[in-house]
């Protein structure tokens, strides 16, 4: 069962580059230890260490965050289950990019293909 303070209302996250451990925790109501434990076990989650070992987080850092507690929390998968599923959502962004890239070069030679008959 989840607990009381694993709700859905979390905190808008602040237009800043950079978060502290502390700040994040906070933002996605997780305490710190488990973050750095979901570092070692999410590839994708990788904050910028600075002097001291210091993690600094990115925007992109809290929304993954927010998303692997919601597979974990909420929608009650595995840590196993969640990084499957955030691989899978990385190859099908990967595949939709992949297919824009596609398009626009077919659209080009379309257009070169249509000055060179009409020329």
């Amino acid at each position: 069962m989840l607990e009381a303070s694993h709700s859905n209302e979390l905190p808008p996250i602040p237009s800043k580059r950079y978060f502290s451990i502390g700040e994040v925790s906070e933002l996605c109501d997780v305490k710190p230890h488990v973050l750095r434990y979901w570092e070692q076990e999410f590839a994708q989650l990788e904050p910028i260490k600075r002097r001291g070992n210091r993690r600094y987080y990115q925007r992109e850092d809290v929304i993954l965050v927010r998303e692997i507690r919601n597979l974990l929390y909420l929608k009650g998968y595995t840590i196993i289950g969640a990084r499957q599923k955030l691989d899978d959502q990385n190859a099908d962004e990967t595949a939709a990019h992949h297919d824009r890239v596609l398009i626009r070069q077919m659209l080009l030679e379309l257009a070169e293909l249509k000055n060179i008959l009409e020329g």
